[in-house]
C-alpha cells in the first residue's frame, strides 16, 4: 500500500491501482478491517489448489472497487474531487460513498475460513432461538452490521464512520441489502453484483483455474440506471446479453465444478462439522461471546480468524482433548494434516440436474439422499469403532444460473416484478426493461429452471471399509 498527499492507494493484482478516500483508509486500518488479512477467502481450497491463499481483505477492496465503477457506469457517481473531499457532503456525494463504504465492510462479520464454519454457526444458532421470531440469523451479515453500529471505542468502526458525518445505520442497511434505494441494494446484492463480479475473477486467478473468467470491462460498459415506478433501478444494455450469460455460467460453473466438487468440498466439510462440535461442547466461542468481543474489545475480536480455529484445533488434538471423542479426533486429524475423507459414491449421492419449478421432484431426490445417509450412518454407528463417522453434506443452497420467472414471481415482495433486488434486468435501444429470464434470445431464459443438485457424503477410513464389507459400495 501507498499513501500520498492526494489519496491512498491499493495496487491490486486483478484491477491495477485502487484510491481510497480519507474514510476508506481509517476503515481499513482498524482492527476490524485487518482482522480479514487473516480470513482465507476460499476457506480450505487451498489443499486442493495450492494458490487460493488469498483473503477477505484483498476481496473486499476489490468489491469496493467494482461498486464504484459500476456507480460510475451508472452516471451516478460523482467526480474524485468531491469523492475525496471529507467535508463534502451533497446528496450525490454521500450516495457514493456510502455505497463504496457498504462494498468494503460487506464481509466485516465473516468467520473463520469464511463460509466454512460460518455454517456452524448458523446451525448452533445460539442467539437465533433466543429471538421471539426467530428470523434473524446468527451470520456473517447481521454479524457486520453489528459492527458497524455497536464500536464506539477509539479505533471502532462506529467511531469512524460518526466522526466523518456518516450515518452507520445507513451503512448497516447497505451491507444487509435493505436500503431504501432498489438501485444501490443491486448494486451490492443481485445476480450481477460488485461481490459476484470481484470473487469470480479472483478466485480463478488465485485457483489458476478459468472457470471464473468473463469480460469485466465489456459488462461495466453496460449497466444503465432506469426509471420504473419512481425507483431507479439497475439493468444491463441487451448489447451486452451475451457477456451476462457468460458471467451466470461461469458462475454455475464454478460452484459446480470447484465450491460443490468433493475435492474441494471434503476438507470444508470436515471444518464444518468440528467447528458445530467444538460450539455443542463450548469450546469455541460463542456467537454473543463475538458479539461482546466486537463491542467491548477489538484486540481479541481480530484474533478470532482463521489461526483462532486452527489454534483451536491443534491444541485439542495433542492436549488430549479430544481423546473422549475419538470420531473427532479423526475428523481433526484429518482436517490437520490433510488426509482427505473418502467420498460415498451411491445413486442417492448422484449430482443432478433438476427443475427450480418441480418442487416434489426436488424433495424426492433429496429425501432419498437424506435417508441413504441416515441408513449409512445407521450401519457405521452400529458396526464400526468409536473412531469412524460419516458426514452427509447434502446442498443447503443449490446451484442455479438465476432464479426462474416462477420463483421470482412466488418470492416477490413488490408489485411489479421489475422492482425485485436480485434479478437481472435488461433494457433494450427503445427504452423496455425486461427481467432477463423473459428476454426471448438470452440463453439464460432456456436455462432459468435448471437447478444443479450436488450432494456429498464422506466417511472415515473405517467406516468406508464396513461400507464394503456391507456391499453398499465396491
Amino acid at each position: 500500500m501507498e499513501v500520498t498527499n492526494k489519496a491512498k492507494v491499493v495496487f491490486d493484482p486483478i484491477y491495477g491501482f485502487i484510491k481510497l478516500t480519507p474514510v476508506e483508509w481509517e476503515i481499513i486500518q482498524s482492527p476490524y478491517y485487518q482482522r480479514l488479512r487473516w480470513i482465507k477467502q476460499l476457506g480450505f481450497s487451498f489443499y486442493v489448489f495450492p494458490g487460493a491463499e488469498h483473503s477477505r481483505f484483498g476481496h473486499s477492496i476489490g468489491v469496493l472497487h467494482n461498486a464504484h465503477c459500476i456507480i460510475k457506469s451508472c452516471g451516478r457517481g460523482v467526480s474524485d474531487k468531491e469523492l475525496f473531499d471529507t467535508q463534502c457532503h451533497s446528496k450525490e456525494a454521500n450516495y457514493h460513498k456510502s455505497l463504496r463504504l457498504g462494498a468494503l465492510m460487506h464481509d466485516l462479520g465473516t468467520f473463520c475460513f469464511s463460509h466454512t464454519t460460518e455454517s456452524a454457526y448458523t446451525q448452533f444458532a445460539e442467539t437465533t432461538r433466543k429471538e421471539k421470531d426467530g428470523l434473524r440469523k446468527d451470520d456473517h451479515e447481521n454479524l457486520g452490521s453489528f459492527i458497524i453500529k455497536n464500536t464506539k471505542q477509539d479505533t471502532g468502526i462506529t467511531t469512524i464512520l460518526e466522526k466523518n458525518g456518516i450515518d452507520p445505520q445507513v451503512i448497516s442497511d447497505l451491507v444487509k441489502g435493505v436500503d431504501p434505494s432498489i438501485l444501490a441494494n443491486q448494486i451490492l446484492h443481485s445476480e450481477i453484483d460488485c461481490d459476484r463480479m470481484d470473487y469470480l475473477l479472483r478466485d480463478a486467478h488465485y485457483t489458476g483455474l478459468k472457470y471464473g473468467s468473463y469480460d469485466r470491462d465489456y459488462l461495466l460498459h453496460h449497466f444503465r440506471t432506469k426509471r420504473i415506478d419512481n425507483h431507479d433501478i439497475l439493468t444491463i444494455k441487451e448489447q451486452a446479453i451475451h457477456c451476462v450469460a457468460d458471467f451466470l455460467v461461469s458462475r454455475f460453473a464454478w460452484y459446480s465444478q470447484v465450491i460443490r466438487s468433493p475435492r474441494g468440498a471434503k476438507f470444508d466439510a470436515l471444518a464444518e462439522a468440528l467447528a458445530l462440535f467444538f460450539l455443542e461442547r463450548g469450546m469455541m466461542y460463542k456467537y454473543s461471546d463475538l458479539l461482546d468481543m466486537a463491542q467491548n474489545d477489538a484486540g481479541r475480536f481480530h484474533g478470532f480468524n482463521d489461526s483462532y480455529f486452527m489454534g483451536l484445533l491443534h491444541k485439542s488434538y495433542f492436549s488430549g482433548e479430544l481423546d473422549r471423542y475419538p470420531k473427532y479426533k479423526n475428523m481433526a486429524y484429518c482436517l490437520l494434516f490433510e488426509r482427505g475423507p473418502n467420498v460415498i459414491r451411491l445413486d442417492e449421492f448422484s449430482p443432478r440436474l433438476l427443475s427450480q419449478n418441480n418442487e416434489s421432484e426436488y424433495d424426492k431426490i433429496h429425501g432419498k439422499a437424506i435417508s441413504k445417509a441416515r441408513e449409512i450412518t445407521e450401519i457405521v454407528e452400529k458396526k464400526g469403532s468409536k473412531e469412524d463417522w460419516v458426514i452427509a453434506d447434502l446442498p443447503k443452497k443449490s446451484v442455479i444460473f438465476v432464479n426462474s420467472h416462477s420463483k421470482i414471481v412466488k418470492n416477490k415482495v413488490r408489485p411489479n416484478i421489475l422492482l425485485e433486488r436480485d434479478p437481472v434486468k435488461i433494457s433494450s435501444e427503445n427504452g423496455e426493461v425486461k427481467l432477463l429470464v423473459d428476454v426471448d434470445n438470452s440463453i439464460i431464459s432456456q436455462l432459468q429452471n435448471t437447478i444443479h443438485y450436488l450432494p456429498n457424503v464422506f466417511c472415515s477410513d473405517g467406516a468406508y471399509e464396513i461400507l464394503k464389507t456391507e456391499n453398499i459400495v465396491q
